[in-house]
């Protein structure tokens, strides 16, 4: 595609959104969420973190949660990191519960515990991106920057009919030049606020990936891609994910009083740091690490979880446990790891369908 055809340039029309959709977020935006009408940045910045990639509905009791346990950046950067993955055990992405660790740390460390007041600034931290450090900017120091997360492409790039291939760096560093080019000189801290809550609430209601409802919406008479009968072909990208299905076999190892083995799963991939039980890649492998003669006691029901690039088959097989067993080579229970025997033992960092599980076997 041509480059001169991926930039519209912006004419008086456009222009008129920044007003436009200030005035819809506060008449019909999402109010009275638990991170809203705060200005505190760690508050902030936590709500970030954990919707990126996840529901609201979702994210609201383990918010809650989170703070309760964890009700300031030195609180957060002082614990473990085992409690910080157990209290977001079931959120998936876990790499943010990591980065928000190193990140409540580096804050802690370098700043003495106070958020920096710029996205640039910001963007240094562990985990944080340049969407969410506009996002921290603009909601806690009113600073003059604009978001540009998945569904704010989608909103800006049928605004503008922008064409340009937003799988490309140059093309994405085009569109947010020109979501910048939206912002009035000199908006009130206020004003950015609704701006950028209003862009989310957009992205998330009525400019939908499939049947956004171009009346309703507060971007009529000024979005080309509507006014063209072309909604349907923005955001452009052509690089797609390419899912595939991994197949697992969990060993799950029981103890004659009934207590099961976990052991830590790698620093990187999936579930990186995370408590789980052996992993193989077949049958015949996790039975191997038994002298492929155990004592099988059950094959559980196979359990799917989908993933952002992938689906993963787990087939748990429950298998008889003895002490000889450890002193194998190889065994499946030779390397680190611990047993667990109620439900409150799980108050660990575990991957959500392998909790389900546990707390289906496990006595309370």
């Amino acid at each position: 595609m041509p480059l001169a055809a991926s930039a519209p340039s912006l004419t008086a029309s456009p222009l008129l959104f920044f007003p436009r959709l200030v005035e819809w977020q506060r008449r019909h935006g999402r109010s009275g969420l638990p991170w809203q009408g705060t200005r505190d940045p760690y508050r902030v910045w936590l709500s970030e973190i954990m919707l990126q990639q996840t529901q609201v509905t979702t994210v609201l009791g383990y918010y809650s949660r989170f703070l309760e346990r964890f009700p300031d950046v030195r609180t957060l950067a002082a614990a473990p990191q085992e409690a910080v993955l157990a209290l977001w055990s079931g959120l998936g992405y876990y790499s943010r519960a990591r980065n928000l660790h190193r990140c409540a740390q580096a804050v802690v460390e370098q700043w003495g515990g106070a958020f920096p007041a710029s996205a640039e600034q910001l963007q240094t931290l562990p985990g944080i991106g340049r969407s969410t450090a506009a996002a921290i900017a603009a909601f806690c120091f009113g600073e003059r920057i604009s978001i540009l997360d998945g569904n704010v492409k989608r909103v800006l790039s049928r605004l503008l009919a922008f064409d340009g291939d937003l799988a490309t760096l140059t093309q994405e560093r085009r569109l947010w030049a020109l979501a910048q080019d939206l912002l009035p000189a000199a908006p009130s801290h206020d004003e950015m606020v609704a701006w950028t809550q209003g862009l989310m609430d957009l992205g998330s209601s009525l400019c939908s990936r499939s049947k956004p409802d171009c009346a309703a919406c507060p971007g009529t008479g000024l979005c080309l891609a509507s006014a063209q009968a072309r909604t349907g072909e923005f955001p452009v990208r052509t690089r797609k994910l390419k899912r595939s299905t991994v197949e697992w076999w969990w060993l799950l190892l029981r103890r004659p009083d009934g207590a099961v083995w976990l052991e830590r799963r790698p620093a990187e991939g999936i579930w990186a740091g995370l408590y789980s039980l052996p992993t193989y890649g077949s049958r015949a492998e996790g039975l191997a690490a038994f002298g492929g003669e155990p004592a099988l006691r059950q094959e559980h029901e196979t359990l799917r979880h989908t993933l952002t690039h992938r689906d993963l088959v787990l087939r748990p097989l429950e298998l008889d446990w003895s002490a000889a067993l450890q002193e194998m080579p190889g065994s499946a229970c030779a390397a680190p790891g611990l047993w667990v025997q109620h439900q409150s033992d799980l108050d660990l960092g575990l991957p959500a369908p392998l909790r389900s599980l546990l707390e289906r076997l496990l006595p309370a």
